[in-house]
């Protein structure tokens, strides 16, 4: 066999084995991506439902508390930017945050108002609300858990060295922005 055709079947070889490889990366890169867009979309779902949820909440409570109006329009200013953040994991998180905070103020007004304590609506909004509380909790560990993937893989040699040409960025993860008030929160039950 002469050199040259060597050579050429070398050389074949060779990119064969390069496309393979990018195809079994770009794959790859699409199914860790196709993830974290699932797992955002739960995340959105679950805010959305809680965003629902929440002027059931303000109408009871304001049954009972007309006088707090502050509390009333920050929990109806944290839910207009919830609902306006989209797609930008930064500014929903931000949001997100907000929104917390001023739920958590709202119930604490509860504690004022005891027949409100007593209201089986209001009860039962509380609940749908903690449970809310808990299905974003795990959205959130499920959306951060693919990011965390896709990242590592886009940052990861060899795969560096395509994901951004094949048009693959990194992702931000959807972090609580203020930690304390987090962690200091009001609990939810009464």
């Amino acid at each position: 066999m002469p050199a040259w055709l060597i050579a050429i079947i070398i050389i074949a070889g060779l990119l064969l084995f390069v496309g393979v490889y990018v195809l079994t990366v770009y794959n790859g890169l699409v199914h860790l991506n196709e993830r974290v867009n699932e797992a955002w979309s739960d995340i959105e779902v679950q805010l959305k439902y809680r965003a629902d949820l929440i002027p059931n909440v303000v109408s009871t409570v304001k049954g009972y508390a007309e006088h707090e109006s502050e509390v009333f329009a920050n929990v109806s200013d944290a839910r207009s930017r919830m609902l306006s953040a989209g797609n930008n994991v930064k500014q929903a998180a931000e949001a997100e945050g907000e929104l917390s905070q001023a739920l958590g103020r709202l119930m604490m007004l509860s504690e004022s108002y005891p027949e409100l304590k007593a209201n089986e609506n209001f009860a039962t909004l509380q609940r749908q609300l903690q449970e809310i509380e808990d299905k974003i909790q795990g959205a959130r560990r499920f959306y951060n858990g693919g990011a965390r993937d896709l990242n590592v893989k886009i940052k990861t040699f060899p795969t560096n060295i395509f994901a951004r040409k094949l048009g693959f960025e990194k992702r931000d993860y959807f972090e609580v922005q203020d930690r304390t008030a987090v962690e200091n929160a009001p609990e939810v039950k009464f």
